[in-house]
């Protein structure tokens, strides 16, 4: 029941938004969604299910943002850039994001075990967000690794990449730092600029 599952998360999502988590009902994230309590618990077996399911999405949704900065067409300084400011900007605009890459998780928020737990779950998705989630050190890595790999492009060899990790961890790493302590004029994209010369990338 994917359908329902989306608007069950944007349900939780928006009911977060406006309260803290320990405040926010099942019953209430049902209503908001236009299904049953039953259809909640048949999705994600508990509020910390539904509470793993969500924080799962915002990861995902932060990575696929990381990939179509990096699918840009510009050259690689620019598209690192992407990366860096949409880091940056989903960081500012979504506070599991926030505590996902920062691990600084708030009373206010859900804070599922990164080492994830037991599922039994008869669906999918929930066995997928029963697992373990990345914790901030992964994220640069991940992250990392991915503008490795789409900037050096599908065919480089192995020595062509070894001179990307260290620009691309600096570039995410860079951007993580706009998150605790926002940049002033110039934004991310001149602080990029400055730290990572056009001839590295």
């Amino acid at each position: 029941m994917p359908a329902a599952r989306e608007s069950l998360l944007d349900a939780a999502y928006t009911a977060l938004a406006r309260r803290p988590w320990s405040a926010v009902r099942m019953v209430d994230v049902a209503a908001a969604a236009g299904v049953s309590r039953q259809t909640l618990y048949n999705e994600f077996g508990s509020k910390e299910g539904l509470a793993r399911a969500l924080v799962r999405r915002e990861a995902d949704g932060y990575l696929a943002g990381v990939e179509r900065a990096l699918a840009g067409s510009g050259e690689p300084g620019a598209r690192l850039t992407a990366v860096a400011e949409w880091t940056s900007s989903a960081a500012r605009d979504n506070a599991l994001v926030r505590a996902l890459l920062t691990g600084c998780w708030t009373e206010r928020l859900p804070a599922p075990p990164l080492a994830g737990v037991a599922s039994s779950s008869a669906v999918p998705a929930q066995r997928r967000a029963d697992g373990p989630l990345p914790a901030p050190r992964d994220f640069v890595r991940i992250v990392r690794d991915r503008a490795v790999s789409a900037l050096a492009g599908p065919a480089a060899a192995a020595a062509d990449t070894a001179g990307l990790s260290g620009p691309c961890e600096l570039v995410v790493r860079l951007a993580l730092s706009c998150v605790a302590a926002p940049p002033g004029e110039g934004g991310v994209a001149e602080l990029v600029r400055a730290v990572v010369p056009r001839q590295t990338v």
